[in-house]
């Protein structure tokens, strides 16, 4: 029983039109789903992925219109990786970002790799990757007017969790979730920051992997626009989801049992040090709904929450993607 790697990752925005222009117009991403909040469905809920919605591909955010700003500290996923698939890619990025005025740094290698740091408009912590197809494969790029396919974003991975003690994270990762230790790299942010730890999943590659810095300088992160909410990992049976539950049971962990968010189906719950991961099946995948072609044009609604639709959008507040 293994995990195949990074499902999707989910972040809090204060603003879901600048969110999106930020992910589509500027990333080249494209919209999957606008959907709401299961949990909440007041509020709406974006995905952001590639052509096809391969699972591995999405990062997703929770529009939450007077969030506040995030105080980074730790217990916290405080980095989230794309891929890209050459040098040649990245510097294609660097140059884009300088022409559009977003905030990023030099490119510089991490764990053998070159990166490049970046920020949207709220402060998200994201990071282009260049993985030279390792591990698990690409997904499909979205081709855009202004991004070529061979310079699109293929994927996420790796994500990048700071917490304070490394022990118990290192211990539900490679204990309970059978990820792979497989080496460490210095952080360089700060005198307080040593090494940071590799963890790998699946087939490997950055879209297998957790980094994990060490900060027991930093208070706990104080969450807010820009900031993670989880981070998911990708089943890939049905079968290995009902284990899944068996085992974070009997290892004495207080899980959401099954939930099944029509998309995917999930089980949440959280590590020592704070963090809430969400482990979700591959299946049955966005176009269970919508017809690919149109994936993310028009409001999607689970099937439980569909006979309430009049009710949902006449609370939703209007939402104008694209002048749509």
């Amino acid at each position: 029983m293994r995990l195949e790697g990074i499902h999707h990752v989910s972040g809090i925005t204060a603003s879901a039109e600048k969110n999106h222009d930020f992910f589509t117009r500027i990333l080249g991403m494209r919209l999957v789903k606008k959907t709401v909040n299961q949990d909440n469905p007041s509020s709406y809920h974006l995905f952001y992925a590639d052509a096809l919605g391969t699972p591995g591909t999405d990062m997703t955010y929770f529009d939450i219109p007077h969030a506040g700003r995030t105080y980074p500290g730790v217990s916290s996923i405080s980095n989230t990786g794309f891929r890209v698939k050459s040098n040649e890619a990245l510097h294609f990025w660097a140059k884009r970002f300088d022409q559009l005025g977003v905030t990023h740094n030099a490119i510089e290698e991490r764990f053998g790799r070159s990166t490049l740091y970046f920020e949207d408009e709220e402060g998200s912590r994201l990071m282009l990757v260049v993985d030279n197809g390792e591990g698990i494969p690409y997904g499909t790029a979205w081709e855009t007017e202004d991004i070529p396919a061979e310079f699109a974003i293929v994927g996420l991975g790796p994500v990048t969790l700071t917490v304070r003690h490394l022990v118990p994270t290192e211990r539900v990762l490679t204990s309970i979730l059978k990820f792979e230790k497989v080496g460490t790299y210095e952080s360089g942010v700060s005198e307080n920051s040593g090494k940071i730890h590799v963890f790998s999943t699946g087939e490997g590659g950055p879209a297998g992997e957790v980094h994990v810095e060490v900060r027991p300088d930093l208070p706990p992160e104080r969450p807010g626009r820009g900031s993670v909410h989880h981070v998911a990992f990708r089943v890939k049976t049905m079968e290995e989801y009902d284990k899944w539950l068996e085992l974070l049971e009997k290892e004495g962990f207080e899980t959401s049992g099954k939930v099944d968010r029509y998309y995917f189906k999930s089980i949440y719950f959280r590590e020592p040090n704070g963090i809430l991961y969400e482990l979700a099946t591959d299946e049955p995948g966005f176009s269970s709904d919508e017809p690919l072609e149109s994936l993310g044009e028009r409001l999607a609604l689970p099937p439980f929450l569909e006979p309430k639709r009049a009710e949902i959008e006449k609370v939703l507040r209007p939402l104008t993607l694209d002048g749509k």
